[in-house]
């Protein structure tokens, strides 16, 4: 089970790879340094920092990020830290766009029991121990998908449900926008890998949302193929009939 330890140490290394990643943004904006190189140089100094802060209080404990060698002796551990240093790297190269992020989670057993989404450009940080967020009484259907990867699942469910189509970049401000009521299903198929999602699974779900594959079956993290293509994230009263949709 996590400790409080566990949470605050994912807020503040969340929240302090935010601060990071905005002082580069802002300093690459003073230069001629082009997006892309922008991106990787981000990607680098967020990972080193957050695995620093994590080994530095649970030095005992593995960590699973996008931007180092899988090291599958995290199989044998109870506790891993599965990271996303930068969630949207086209947006965060983007000097008007909010919708980029800072993934944290730990997970136990193949739960995250621990989940942190930094949205740097707004000043937040969603933690899965903050006081659920008030649900909004459902009025109307919008559906988050990628800007970048034209998800057909998003349309399908969209004609079923008379729904809109937001389009974003982070999974994490896709995940985060449904948290906050702005919108009411998250679905992605396709070209993601569990630092995508665990984090932001994490916080949906302390915040009393529906989480699964789109057959309606659990997430697990830190397997042995990170791969995780699936993903549906909405208002729990909305579950059934999206899953309905594809099964």
């Amino acid at each position: 089970m996590p400790t409080e330890s566990d949470f605050q140490l994912a807020r503040e290394s969340a929240s302090l790879a935010g601060k990071l990643l905005m002082l580069l943004r802002k300093s690459a904006s003073d230069s001629d340094v082009p997006s892309s190189t922008l991106g990787e140089i981000a990607d680098k100094e967020s990972h080193e920092l957050l695995c620093g802060l994590i080994l530095d209080v649970s030095p005992d404990d593995a960590i699973l990020s996008e931007e180092q060698e899988d090291d599958l002796k995290r199989l044998d551990s109870n506790r891993v830290w599965i990271i996303d240093p930068l969630d949207g790297t086209k947006e965060f190269g983007e000097t008007d766009r909010s919708d980029w992020a800072v993934h944290v989670a730990l997970v136990e057993g193949g739960i995250p029991t621990v989940g942190a989404v930094a949205m740097p450009d707004i000043g937040t940080t969603f933690c899965s121990n903050d006081p659920s967020l008030p649900l909004k009484e459902i009025t109307e259907i919008r559906i988050t998908s990628s800007r970048t990867r034209p998800v057909p699942a998003a349309q399908i469910i969209a004609d079923e449900l008379s729904g809109e189509i937001i389009l974003m970049g982070s999974a994490g401000a896709k995940a985060m926008a449904v948290v906050k009521g702005d919108a009411e299903i998250y679905v992605h198929t396709g070209g993601q890998y569990e630092w995508d999602s665990c984090a932001p699974v994490a916080v949906a779900l302390a915040n009393g949302l529906h989480a699964s594959k789109l057959d309606g079956s659990p997430l697990l993290y830190n397997q042995r193929n990170t791969y995780l293509p699936e993903l549906l994230i909405c208002r729990k009263e909305l579950a059934d009939s999206v899953l309905a949709i594809f099964n």
